[in-house]
């Protein structure tokens, strides 16, 4: 389907630009938003009747999208979520949580504001794109921790995940090396040499018995 744009698609083009999209987009999407219209020659000469106003309006929701982004870009956001040892959260950080998250912090963002490339499914730190016009683009941190405490090491640069494994790592290790490890092993080896000793002294007789004989 061929459609006017009534303001700046990613990907797609510019005010007053007519591009081919497929027919579910256009009518499920761009038409219903007022993103678009169909570029017939009614629409066109609509188009070009109110061109200057459309622009106009758009403009002065730029001025205010760039206003409002000092307060949101560069934004870091704490998620606390239980997670596995290594690092795996119990289900993902989902759109719905990033903007409760903003919006709990005195921001104005919507669901569909939210670029969330991939889900959020690890312990971390991770940026996410928030579109607050359609030429404004900042970007924030969600920083996904199991505490208030871990958040902070996250947000000075601490990869948590590491620590967790270098952490077990030193247990493991401090357990065998811990003289109750070391007491164990020697009372083990105290009591082969008990089991093994009358064997030993049984066959020695047995030789003697056989040499007198």
């Amino acid at each position: 389907m061929d459609i006017i744009l009534l303001e700046r698609v990613e990907k797609l083009g510019s005010i007053g630009d007519i591009v081919t999209v497929k027919n579910g987009y256009a009518r499920n999407f761009l038409l219903p938003n007022n993103k678009a219209l169909r570029a017939n020659a009614a629409n066109k000469k609509i188009f070009e009747a109110n061109r200057q106003q459309i622009e106009a309006d758009n403009e002065t929701k730029r001025k205010e999208a760039e206003a409002a982004s000092g307060g949101v870009d560069g934004r870091q956001i704490v998620l606390i979520r239980a997670s596995s040892a290594s690092g795996q959260l119990y289900g993902s950080v989902s759109v719905r949580d990033i903007v409760e998250a903003l919006n709990a912090d005195g921001a104005l963002v919507e669901k569909s504001m939210v670029i969330l490339e991939k889900p959020i499914k690890t312990l971390g730190v991770f940026d996410v794109r928030i579109r607050l016009h359609p030429e404004v683009n900042v970007n924030i941190q969600a920083n996904v921790a199991r505490s208030d405490d871990e958040a902070d090491l996250q947000k000075d640069g601490v990869d948590v995940i590491a620590q967790m494994f270098e952490d077990d790592q030193a247990e493991l290790a401090a357990a065998a090396l811990s003289p109750d490890s070391e007491d164990k092993g020697e009372e083990a080896g105290e009591e082969t040499v008990a089991e093994a000793a009358p064997e030993t002294t049984e066959t020695a007789e047995q030789d003697d018995t056989e040499t007198k004989e």
